[in-house]
């Protein structure tokens, strides 16, 4: 099998590879280099499915770190992405692999921050179910919301609380649908309870 062509694509490191005047695969750059190929080689087919594989795995390790780059992502978010962009799978688990061995993913720090970022504004409940949502273990999401206390929780109920009761008129119809709205946001019957309690006996 003789490699035919080596065409650029656009302006970045891509390159079409053309075996026997045929189009065999895109390539990247780098894979190119590392085995120093140009028109008018010769190889067998064991190589150029090597070849494929080795680029397979380049591209999509590759394509991973450059999404980690700019948003970090839980292993599950980033598996998903890959399988989007059509990446076999043994050249996925050698990405994750990969990256994991260099730290870019880790579920318990991807918790941890955003724990941090969401604890201001929402409820342990909330932020459980979005975790395990975006494919974080329960049982991590657990270990580390043991950190969140009940009481900045509460403080968190009780500013959602004072916003939906500013300028309300205190009535059953009203608590009816405070408690409701504060269900909603995933706080707990007896924060609910207690934080009325307070907002509506500061106002008297």
């Amino acid at each position: 099998m003789k490699i035919t062509e080596i065409k650029k694509i656009g302006k970045g490191d891509r390159y079409y590879l053309y075996v026997d005047d045929e189009c065999l695969a895109v390539m990247e750059a780098e894979v190119l280099a590392r085995h120093n190929l140009k028109t008018g080689q010769q190889f067998d087919k064991n190589f150029f499915d090597d070849l494929i594989l080795e680029n397979g795995d380049y591209a999509c390790f590759n394509r991973a770190l450059g999404l980690l780059s700019k948003l970090m992502k839980t292993e599950r978010q980033l598996r998903d992405y890959l399988k989007e962009k059509k990446y076999p799978k043994v050249c996925i688990d050698k990405a994750i692999d990969k990256l994991k061995d260099y730290g870019y993913i880790d579920d318990k720090v991807y918790a941890e921050n955003y724990i941090n970022l969401s604890s201001a504004s929402k409820s342990r409940r909330k932020i459980k179910y979005e975790l395990i949502l975006k494919g974080v273990k329960e049982e991590i999401v657990e270990n580390v919301l043991a950190n969140f206390s009940d009481e900045s929780e509460y403080e968190v109920c009780l500013k959602f609380a004072q916003k939906y009761l500013k300028n309300k008129q205190i009535d059953l119809k009203t608590k009816q649908k405070f408690y409701n709205h504060l269900a909603g946001k995933g706080f707990s019957f007896s924060f609910i309870a207690r934080a009325w309690e307070e907002v509506t006996n500061d106002r008297d």
